[in-house]
């Protein structure tokens, strides 16, 4: 008699162990992920030609802005970083230790485009500069701002910004 009790209550703890991680799993994140293992996140960009979607990585602290894309393989076309800043002014990158050409996109707190740089020079430590005060840079790959029709003016849609 005690053996199969301690049997049942084995089962019952065995039960609601497995109960608990399959809940845990359940309520997970399984989209995609950035190279930290964090997730991406969704980022549309408003133009003449309609909406254009991409999953976009998030560089919102110090290390994060100051690293970006650095030692990276060329992006995807749905894929981009977007770096946030708490305040809007001029910004300026550059391309120091990043091997692929981007377009660096500059954006106000409205979420409108500031600027664009087109095929930013790889491995170049030249300033690029916004040309007015932004709080949100976007990069893309080389060349996908004119893909998708891309002005200074149209609007980016994404959390951060504050239309």
């Amino acid at each position: 008699m005690m053996i199969r009790r301690r049997v049942v209550v084995r089962i019952t703890l065995s039960a609601v162990v497995l109960s608990g991680v399959l809940m845990v799993s359940a309520c997970t994140r399984t989209g995609p992920m950035d190279a930290s293992g964090q997730p991406l996140e969704a980022l549309s960009v408003v133009t003449a030609s309609g909406e254009h979607k991409f999953m976009v990585e998030i560089a919102d602290d110090d290390a994060e802005r100051a690293r970006g894309l650095m030692f990276r393989p060329p992006l995807e076309d749905d894929r981009g970083m977007l770096f946030q800043f708490q305040t809007a002014s001029e910004q300026s990158f550059w391309m120091k230790n990043t091997p692929s050409s981007l377009d660096i996109i500059y954006i106000d707190p409205r979420g409108r485009i500031v600027s664009i740089a087109s095929h930013a020079t790889p491995n170049s430590e030249a300033p690029i500069p916004s040309n007015g005060a932004a709080n949100g840079v976007l990069e893309l790959r080389a060349g996908r701002a004119s893909e998708i029709g891309a002005k200074p003016g149209d609007t980016i849609k994404h959390p951060f910004f504050r239309p």
